[in-house]
């Protein structure tokens, strides 16, 4: 444990924070230069601030108000890499087979075809005993993982006796490459692993035909994500990646961002950037949806953070919050994208809807086009999503403990790390991931879905 001092405090645990000044109770505690909630009684200096003597701010829905955006001139770059060109005009950084099941019930097979050829199977447990809007959910998230332009080709999976039929997958799915995207109904065929062996060896073929090219930076949706938080998480990580974020931005590039409760507290530093009011709208209706959420489940809007974001020194949802948002850098507010939805705007940030929970975040993120995520943790997790996530540490002793998880140390800004060499080696860290470099968790096989569920099970 390491005890430094400022303004003559003396700070005993790392991460966490100290009062500069006495707070009087009642009065709001500020951090990042916002209020981060207010105390529960008098603070003295020195004394450490956390859920023990600060309580939350946040309470109900908020109606933010437009301001228009003076969006600074572009200062728009040119870059490339070498990734795949699709038909449909897109473009992927990964050229896999995927399997994915309309229906849990057909994990078991999905998973026996991966171990048979080295396909990547997507399992769930949802596709049946779901009704109206929580079925069109699973089919949303479930189509834009399809339609993924990191597969080079799917095999998709049916029962035969689900809610999710496949014919109603392939209206969710609109127009897609049938040379690409193959369907197969267990119940309909004799031999199950014979007929899907035969769809996959037939996509392994088309797909070995497919050669890197040289395409624009602006083609990459970068997706930011902050898993267990520390009290450096606001401080090194999630700014380092903002300033990434900003970076890619100067290209055109998309940022896409969820984990909407993670805003709350800090939802009008996005917002203030919204590109237009009819942007402002999207992203504000998306927030106070989420709010609502909450409201309408009996729980209180300030119901986080985790007992281990408490652990390494979050004490309340507006310190998570601020330093959440951080990811997004200055980037321009573009709008608001639901479950499945890819942005097709230009380049800036796009918020996606959906809950902070690690595994359904990274899911979202992947299933609206998100090429690569960067995942910030300052606790440390070998959940990945089923694009590349590289795991981006808060502070160095957790880099140290855990480099098989670990893809960069943002933990060296605390030892005085020049920034902007961090954010050029990290920006080349993400290029050269998007020209083939495998991740950690590529290399560990740590690639998982989890469907976001809210309604009845049969």
């Amino acid at each position: 444990m390491q005890i430094h001092t400022l303004d003559n405090v003396e700070v005993k645990e790392d991460g966490h924070k100290y009062a500069l000044a006495l707070i009087k109770e009642g009065e709001n505690v500020i951090k990042y230069g916002f209020p981060i909630g207010h105390a529960k009684r008098d603070i003295q200096i020195g004394e450490k601030v956390s859920p023990e003597n600060l309580k939350s701010n946040l309470a109900g829905i908020i109606d933010w108000s437009y301001t228009p955006y003076d969006e600074p001139e572009a200062k728009k770059s040119e870059a490339f890499f070498m990734g795949y060109q699709r038909a449909s005009g897109d473009v992927g950084i990964r050229n896999d087979i995927w399997i994915i099941p309309t229906v849990g019930c057909a994990n078991a097979a999905a998973k026996k075809l991966a171990e048979l050829t080295g396909a990547k199977a997507y399992t769930h447990p949802y596709g049946c005993s779901q009704l109206g809007g929580d079925l069109e959910t699973t089919q949303k998230v479930l189509a834009g993982l399809i339609k993924h332009p990191n597969a080079g080709g799917v095999l998709v999976l049916g029962l035969g006796c689900e809610n999710n039929e496949i014919h109603l997958m392939k209206n969710a799915l609109g127009d897609y490459d049938e040379n690409r995207i193959r369907f197969l109904i267990l119940q309909n065929c004799e031999d199950e692993m014979a007929e899907g062996l035969k769809i996959i060896n037939e996509l392994k073929a088309i797909t070995a035909n497919d050669t890197r090219t040289k395409l624009p930076v602006s083609a990459l949706r970068i997706g930011v994500k902050c898993g267990g938080s520390d009290g450096y998480s606001g401080i090194t990580a999630n700014p380092l990646v903002g300033l990434v974020a900003d970076k890619f931005f100067e290209y055109d590039a998309k940022i896409l961002m969820t984990e909407m409760p993670e805003a709350f507290g800090a939802e009008q530093i996005l917002l203030a950037r919204s590109d237009s009011k009819e942007s402002f709208l999207a992203a504000s209706n998306m927030l106070k949806g989420f709010r609502q959420y909450f409201i309408d489940h009996g729980e209180g809007i300030a119901d986080n953070p985790s007992p281990g974001n408490i652990a390494g020194g979050i004490s309340t949802l507006e310190e998570k919050s601020l330093g959440c948002v951080q990811k997004a850098g200055k980037v321009t507010l573009r709008g608001a994208l639901n479950f499945g939805e890819a942005p097709n705007g230009k380049g800036g940030l796009y918020l996606v809807n959906g809950p902070g929970n690690d595994q359904v975040a990274v899911t979202n993120l992947s299933a609206s086009g998100a090429h690569i995520i960067l995942f910030t943790t300052g606790r440390g997790t070998p959940l990945c999503g089923p694009v590349p996530t590289l795991k981006i540490s808060t502070n160095s002793p957790l880099y140290a403990k855990k480099p098989h998880w670990i893809d960069f140390n943002a933990g060296e800004i605390i030892n005085g790390a020049d920034k902007a060499a961090l954010t050029n080696d990290l920006f080349d860290l993400i290029i050269a991931t998007a020209e083939g470099k495998e991740s950690l968790g590529e290399k560990n096989g740590f690639e998982d879905i989890a469907i976001f569920k809210d309604g009845v099970t049969l």
